[in-house]
């Protein structure tokens, strides 16, 4: 059981991440590299997250995906897909919750790039997407790689946005901090240490190869 339990948080968690990864490698790249207007309101948004309780993002998706919701009612007529209460509603909470840790990371990333062999690179002749990709992001992955373990690890322990918008059905939506959620509440104490055990591995493997990333890279802050 734990096992699959163990198998469901990190499907989750990867789904997550791998939904928010395109996203905050673009905004990263924004906030980092360019000076463009609204960058005031887009620090905002993306750090929204982290200052909602997380029932509340959850409570959004419920309204925006549930079947009287806008985004849910689509989805129903066009696809008759429902995603509320199914381990993809998880998935889209965990992303939501973990966005802003992996997107500031890359902003740090971006931002440690030296801007002159960027340059020499336009001047080459490279294209701004050639630029981009053998001089920005070579000089600035191990940074990139760090924030999305950050933001992965938060997936893995994401608890009240998804209890709001996917339940806590075992077998379907029953992610490790969910399961620890019941397990406490019926008193099995046993379980709940296993689940607390492998919760506590998981998060750090990932925050060592996260640190690692980062002590290689030269840079220890990520907000």
């Amino acid at each position: 059981m734990i096992v699959d339990i163990t198998l469901l948080t990190l499907k989750v968690a990867f789904v997550a991440t791998l939904v928010n990864f395109p996203l905050a490698l673009y905004v990263g790249w924004l906030l980092g590299r360019k000076n463009i207007k609204g960058t005031l309101f887009l620090e905002v948004l993306v750090t929204l997250p982290l200052a909602l309780p997380p029932v509340v993002i959850g409570y959004g998706l419920l309204l925006a995906f549930g079947d009287r919701g806008p985004i849910g009612a689509f989805l129903e007529k066009a696809f008759g897909m429902d995603i509320i209460f199914t381990w993809v509603a998880a998935s889209l909470a965990a992303a939501i919750v973990s966005f802003p840790l992996m997107v500031r990371s890359i902003i740090v990333a971006m931002a440690n790039v030296d801007e002159k062999l960027e340059r020499s690179a336009r001047v080459l002749g490279a294209s701004p997407i050639r630029t981009f990709v053998t001089v920005t992001l070579p000089l600035s992955y191990q940074g990139i790689v760090a924030g999305v373990l950050l933001g992965f690890v938060r997936a893995l322990s994401e608890f009240g946005a998804t209890i709001i918008v996917a339940g806590n059905i075992p077998g379907r939506t029953q992610t490790i901090p969910l399961a620890l959620f019941a397990k406490v509440q019926l008193g099995e104490n046993g379980k709940a240490f296993e689940l607390v055990a492998v919760s506590i591995l998981l998060a750090v493997i990932s925050l060592g190869v996260h640190n690692f990333l980062l002590a290689r890279s030269g840079n220890r802050r990520i907000i």
